[in-house]
């Protein structure tokens, strides 16, 4: 689209940034109208938690004095699982209301030192587990965005943002991205320090971005450098590893179909794409992922849990019943280590796997945030992982998929996944 004519608040952070620092348009300009938009919207949406124009703005003008920072003027959120100094942080929990940390989380501290503008805090659900927050689907409002990450990807798919940071512990980036029909990346685990991000499982949590194309998560987690190389890369034919399992028997017709079709088109596209199946040594990391989910929570949530159990959803406080002795909590640990050295052999034929990231369109209803399945092995193994729709489903929503990268091999992931869009030319729902 002809950024003459598209609104500001649906520029993408490398058109912001880029045009803010040849002079054209101001951080304030840009924040404006991203402000508009929440103003607008956010009744119905209810992305953002916690918000306030005069800050944004006065925060937008303080970094119109940035000149070297690589993300000046580029709007952003977080969810409010990450502290915020400037605004409260409630963790999606009514133990929290009110509550405001002392510092910024160090990824929310670091996007503002690079330029970037927080205009607020975004719906997570309860601790970042599957109890739904308030925030809807802006694609269709009678339907979930997806969890924990709801109001990230509400915020971006909405234009209220082009960038918020997510937080994945099973598939809570990568299924809401899809569900919204925007882009989700959840990168190697570490990537992104997570200090500053209330813990539930810290073997696996981990902080990565919604965004509504792969150049912006490159962009705004690696740098401009990375950035460039994601996009030079775009034109390369990756080795993509088609992996099957028996995950797959809870998808629906229609995502299959949608990954079949995915895949002849990048074959035509000039990528390399061969089936295979997960060795059932990985398939059996989705129970192990529940386990130390299960025992990690449980820890992490000890003060909530001990003291103030009568304001614990009943979803979670059922989940957190689950009692696992330390020993068998090592033993875990160490399958899982040795099982993420073992991960490192399914890359020796594939740059990239694809695999489902939901079982379908986004669910009607407020009640579930969707099975968070396709992301517990992935997430469990800390290799990085992406995803984006791939075509609208039966009932008008969109479908999509992810690709799965080699631990640490995050801008290989992002090229990767820059050919795959452009090949399949992604496709809206709005």
């Amino acid at each position: 689209m002809d950024l003459t004519v598209k609104p500001l608040n649906q520029w993408t952070a490398c058109e912001t940034a880029a045009a803010v620092a040849r002079g054209e348009i101001t951080p304030e300009a840009v924040v404006r109208a991203c402000l508009d938009r929440i103003a607008e919207r956010n009744d119905v949406i209810q992305a953002f938690v916690a918000f306030d124009p005069e800050r944004a703005l006065a925060d937008a003008r303080q970094a119109a004095q940035l000149p070297q920072a690589p993300l000046r003027g580029v709007p952003f959120a977080a969810k409010d699982i990450l502290d915020s100094v400037d605004y409260p942080t409630e963790y999606g929990s009514p133990i929290y209301r009110g509550h405001r940390p002392a510092a910024d989380a160090g990824c929310i501290a670091l996007a503002r030192h690079r330029g970037a503008v927080l205009l607020g805090k975004v719906a997570t659900g309860e601790f970042a587990t599957q109890t739904p927050s308030r925030a809807t689907n802006p694609l269709r409002t009678s339907h979930t965005p997806g969890g924990s990450s709801s109001g990230s990807a509400a915020a971006v798919a909405d234009g209220m943002v082009p960038v918020a940071f997510g937080t994945q512990t099973t598939a809570s980036i990568v299924r809401p991205a899809v569900y919204c029909g925007v882009v989700g990346y959840k990168p190697s685990f570490g990537l992104i320090a997570p200090g500053g991000m209330k813990a539930l499982s810290p073997s696996q949590d981990t902080v990565g971005v919604i965004t509504r194309d792969v150049a912006d998560a490159a962009f705004f987690t690696l740098g401009l450098h990375a950035a460039r190389d994601v996009s030079a890369a775009a034109g390369l034919r990756p080795r993509i590893g088609l992996c099957l399992s028996r995950q797959w028997d809870y998808a629906q017709p229609a995502t299959v179909a949608a990954i079949d079709r995915a895949a002849a088109r990048l074959e035509q596209a000039g990528a390399q794409v061969e089936r295979f199946w997960l060795p059932p040594q990985f398939e059996a990391l989705e129970a192990l992922q529940l386990r130390i989910f299960a025992f990690e929570a449980r820890q992490s949530l000890a003060q909530e849990r001990l003291h103030h159990a009568d304001q614990l959803s009943p979803r979670l406080a059922a989940r957190l019943r689950t009692e696992i002795g330390l020993d068998e909590h090592a033993l875990m640990l160490q399958e899982a280590a040795r099982m993420r050295a073992q991960v490192n052999l399914l890359f020796d034929r594939y740059d990239v796997l694809l695999y489902p990231a939901a079982e379908g369109e986004a669910e009607a209803g407020y009640d579930s945030a969707g099975s968070p399945r396709y992301g517990a092995i992935w997430t469990l193994l800390h290799v990085p992982c992406i995803s984006f729709p791939l075509d609208i489903g039966p009932g008008g929503l969109p479908i999509g998929a992810q690709l799965i990268g080699p631990y640490g091999q995050d801008t290989r992931l992002l090229a990767a996944a820059r050919f795959a869009t452009q090949a399949l030319d992604l496709p809206s729902a709005s």
